[in-house]
């Protein structure tokens, strides 16, 4: 990231003053809000208006970018060149060329769309579905290789790739069982509306009427006591009976196994592979030792990665080492490499006497900030502890404060644009080396914005900085609570940070706020318990109202759940019932109680709280940590009763 002589002069007179933007209101804010709304309702004429007052702007890249788009229709490729050109190397001047792109692709300028797509960086399913069309059109005979892999991308797909997907099935690329695969995947995942559209490409008579698909997905039980005893004559009535089963087996495994059983003989072998790999998922997501023989049954039928991943968790609840391996190793290799199968095929070999050959894969792992990096690094004998500190020269922070992409980004946190602040905040920090990403996380925490400080610090490879990774903003109110509650400052940071990122106004989708996030109900019962008399909602705003009533309600979690923080850090994401629910008939290693979280969130959730955990403490206690320590054991179901039998 170069600067010009004048930049350098102003970086050097930053450093020497002090001085670095601030995202306290400034000159033109009005203005460029009023020229965003100008943009969003189409009137140019206000916008260019506000485009002459707005030139000196952090934000003026914006207001060019929102004029260029009202009138994208009557643009030239040389339009594009000069606004790339004002604008180089900015977030604006990618989005300004794809949307270039995606109107040649709509004129079929396929030749011209080739070109500019070849300058994008990060271009969406839609561009590249342009570009598809066009090497279509261009007759490239690798093109329908290229796209089949969009067949059973589960993402809802836009109009430009239905030429495409179109052209695979004209070509044969596409069969009937494909098309198939691919509504049962899209229904898995309750995309319907998506799947009709699929099933466009079957036989008039084969696709399904929408009433009794609509009866397979939303009253399965109720659709297959509805057939009659001789179905299976159709392909149709075969699948939405498969459909019907892997629905039923989400909330209820072994219903649909009966459901199965009795009508086995009416599939063919790869129906009923599919349907044996939908019950062992979802058996395996239930905790049901009938997981592993429902994974046997399915013999040769591909899995997905989800399934894929659940037949190991399976395999670890019961202690089967061997299939462990087996299940790590069946996998593709890109999934097979992820850190979490490195580090659990590492511990079944080891288990099977292959030390060296485990101790290679923790070694890909060791060193690494994060819960199996944690993990790995205990298996070879090494305690969790924070490197050392990479300092920084005033020079440094003023050159990352005053780079374009971290202005704008300050900007628009200044008017409260988030989304569109992290995005630029992103791209001003893709390349960034580790230097440069330390300071940026510097400029961010002065100016307040932690949850961007932890976002850049996070990012560094081999210098670091764990007081800005792992911030801890607020302790003259935490500490006070932590101590009097006698809970582990280390993890009640670890979850915070986790929970919020340290935004005092976050509000999550489901109504949580605040540092520590906690959800109204929530707070009006923990009130309740403590006492506090006239408690409204709007009282969670005050941050520390907000740490009084989080830390109170983790202390009773935790008194509630063993006093083990794992169990209270599973019970504080997904509720304490769940938390309970989940353990064994037999004590649980931790680690594996952790992995086999039936919820994706909450299995990320107590991963990174555990971690984080141990670096505030290795922080806060100027020692090494040991991860497995805290993970501990996950004691037996024992029928015991909550402290708090109402907890919510």
């Amino acid at each position: 990231m170069k600067l010009s002589p004048c930049g350098r002069a102003v970086v050097l007179l930053a450093a020497l003053t002090g001085f670095l933007p601030s995202i306290h209101a400034a000159s033109g804010d009005n203005e460029i809000l009023a020229a965003r709304d100008a943009f969003r309702v189409g009137n140019e004429k206000k916008l260019l208006a506000l485009q002459e007052s707005t030139r000196s702007h952090d934000l003026a890249a914006y207001v060019d970018y929102w004029a260029q788009r009202l009138r994208l229709d009557s643009l030239a490729a040389a339009d594009i060149s000069a606004f790339q050109e004002r604008w180089p190397d900015s977030l604006v001047a990618e989005r300004l060329r794809q949307d270039w792109v995606k109107l040649l692709g709509k004129r079929r300028q396929w030749e011209l769309a080739a070109q500019e797509y070849a300058a994008l960086e990060d271009p969406d399913l839609e561009a590249t579905c342009y570009k598809l069309q066009g090497r279509l059109a261009a007759k490239d005979d690798a093109t329908l290789d290229e796209a089949s892999s969009l067949w059973l991308n589960e993402t809802e797909l836009p109009s430009s790739c239905q030429p495409v997907m179109d052209a695979l099935v004209a070509g044969r690329q596409i069969t009937t069982d494909d098309v198939w695969a691919r509504v049962r995947r899209l229904l898995e995942t309750k995309k319907l509306p998506q799947a009709r559209a699929a099933m466009v490409y079957l036989k008039a008579e084969d696709v399904p009427d929408t009433k009794s698909l609509a009866l397979a997905m939303e009253s399965p039980q109720l659709f297959l006591d509805r057939q009659k005893p001789n179905f299976g004559t159709s392909p149709s009535q075969r699948q939405l009976a498969m459909i019907a089963m892997g629905r039923l087996a989400h909330s209820d495994p072994l219903l649909a196994s009966r459901y199965f059983e009795a009508r086995r003989d009416r599939f063919s072998g790869d129906e009923r592979g599919y349907v044996y790999g939908q019950l062992a998922w979802q058996g395996a997501i239930h905790h049901l030792p009938q997981a592993a023989s429902w994974f046997k049954a399915a013999e040769d039928t591909p899995l997905t990665d989800e399934q894929s991943a659940w037949k190991t968790r399976a395999a670890l609840r019961v202690g089967d080492w061997k299939l462990v391996r087996a299940a790590i190793e069946d996998m593709p290799v890109t999934l097979a490499s992820r850190p979490e199968w490195t580090y659990w095929l590492g511990r079944a070999l080891q288990k099977a006497g292959k030390k060296e050959e485990g101790r290679a894969l923790f070694q890909k792992l060791a060193g690494q900030a994060n819960f199996y990096g944690n993990l790995a690094d205990e298996e070879l004998g090494r305690l969790i502890d924070v490197p050392p500190q990479t300092k920084l020269s005033p020079e440094e922070i003023a050159a990352a404060a005053h780079q374009p992409a971290i202005r704008r980004a300050l900007a628009l946190y200044r008017l409260d644009l988030r989304t569109e602040g992290s995005r630029e905040w992103a791209w001003g920090l893709r390349h960034a080396g580790d230097h440069f990403l330390l300071a940026a996380a510097a400029v961010a925490q002065k100016e307040g914005l932690y949850d961007r400080a932890i976002n850049a610090a996070d990012k560094t490879k081999g210098e670091h900085d764990y007081s800005m990774r792992y911030l801890a903003p607020y302790r003259s109110a935490v500490s006070p609570a932590t101590k009097g509650l006698r809970l582990d400052e280390g993890w009640v940071y670890g979850l915070m940070r986790q929970e919020s990122r340290f935004v005092t106004n976050a509000k999550s989708t489901v109504g949580a706020s605040g540092l520590m996030q906690v959800m109204p109900t929530t707070a009006k019962w923990i009130a309740k318990k403590l006492g506090i008399k006239k408690f409204k909602t709007e009282h969670m705003a005050d941050m520390n109202t907000n740490v009084m009533l989080g830390t109170n309600y983790m202390k009773m979690v935790l008194e509630s759940l063993d006093n083990h923080p794992v169990l209270a850090s599973a019970a504080y994401n997904a509720g304490p019932g769940r938390a309970r629910q989940w353990r064994d008939d037999r004590p649980l290693e931790g680690a594996i109680y952790v992995e086999t979280i039936p919820f994706t969130e909450t299995r990320d959730y107590v991963k990174k709280v555990m971690s984080n955990a141990v670096y505030y403490a290795a922080l806060f206690e100027k020692k090494p940590q040991s991860l497995k320590a805290r993970l501990g054991t996950i004691a037996a179901r024992n029928g015991d009763t909550l402290k708090y039998e109402d907890l919510p």
